[in-house]
């Protein structure tokens, strides 16, 4: 299956061209469990992982779900040889560190930590974003992502309608990117959109699988970049989809954690790495979760995204 996708160009931090094409799932705007394996992190160009580490400034808020993300980029810089250099990311720097990607955990302060909790009070979430946003202290940040926490029974139409609103006033070409009066920022920003963690019930009304296909039928209609957590924890490593998985890969109809499974078979250092609780830390799998896999994926897909970001076709 070939989706239409938006291909844009980045240059000096900013984009400055898309044009649509299609592809597969190299050439998606969505991160999903087609890439969030090794060989796919493996098969991008070296030049555009660096372009990327040294172009983006990252803000990205969450809860506990969300740490999958963070611990799996500490943890993938220490796997294997050359990915210190090539992955290398530092967390909550005072400046950027030269030679590593630009990461804030836990960046965006207010009110809401995470996209669960500001479901029903969106306004104020685009208010907390805009705080930030408008701060000089974060005029260098371009790219933002948020987390959510349970995603069953919240509004995630809302969540796309907001995530819109950021976009016009702090997208290129936004309505606040500029020099004139009125405008608070001169560096647009690129947003992330996320889906929700599996929960094991994720079929029917605003659980976690129509909300998945909301978000990502969203982003791929209109090129908008997307981090599928859904579709990582709920495909095996084969590449099947268990529909009854939950955060940690545990099915029912597998008869077990299917990650886990995969992972006792498997060398760590050589097929699977430990995830870190910070840059050099100690061992952490990532809240929730039993094994180091997920949050491996997660780590592989959002560098995925990032090269993607800066200008990568996919191929």
């Amino acid at each position: 299956m070939s989706h239409k996708v938006m291909v844009c160009v980045l240059a000096f931090g900013v984009f400055s061209s898309c044009a649509l094409s299609q592809g597969g799932p190299f050439q998606d705007s969505v991160a999903g469990y087609e890439v969030a394996t090794e060989a796919a992190l493996r098969s991008i160009p070296a030049e555009w992982v660096d372009l990327a580490r040294s172009s983006f400034r990252i803000a990205y808020q969450h809860t506990s779900h969300g740490t999958h993300v963070p611990y799996g980029l500490f943890g993938l810089q220490d796997y294997k040889a050359g990915d210190a250099t090539l992955f290398g990311v530092s967390n909550n720097a005072a400046t950027p560190q030269p030679g590593k990607l630009d990461f804030h955990d836990y960046g965006i302060p207010g009110t809401y930590p995470d996209l669960s909790q500001a479901d029903g009070h969106w306004s104020a979430w685009l208010e907390q974003n805009r705080t930030f946003l408008d701060h000089p202290d974060n005029a260098g940040i371009n790219v933002v992502m948020w987390s959510w926490c349970s995603i069953n029974g919240h509004d995630a139409q809302a969540y796309l309608d907001s995530m819109q609103t950021l976009i016009d006033e702090y997208g290129p070409g936004g309505s606040k990117i500029g020099t004139a009066a009125g405008d608070t920022r001169t560096t647009p920003l690129t947003f992330i959109f996320m889906t929700g963690h599996a929960e094991t019930d994720n079929t029917g009304y605003r659980q976690p699988a129509d909300q998945a296909a909301l978000i990502t039928d969203y982003c791929r209609e209109r090129g908008y970049w997307c981090l599928d957590y859904y579709s990582i924890e709920t495909h095996d490593l084969s590449g099947r989809y268990w529909s009854d998985a939950s955060d940690d890969s545990n099915s029912a109809s597998y008869g077990g954690n299917y990650f886990a499974d995969w992972q006792g078979e498997h060398d760590e250092g050589v097929d699977w790495f430990l995830n870190l609780g910070a840059p050099g830390g100690s061992e952490n799998y990532g809240q929730h979760l039993s094994q180091h896999i997920t949050s491996n994926r997660k780590a592989y897909a959002f560098w995925f995204l990032l090269a993607r970001m800066a200008g990568w076709d996919g191929r």
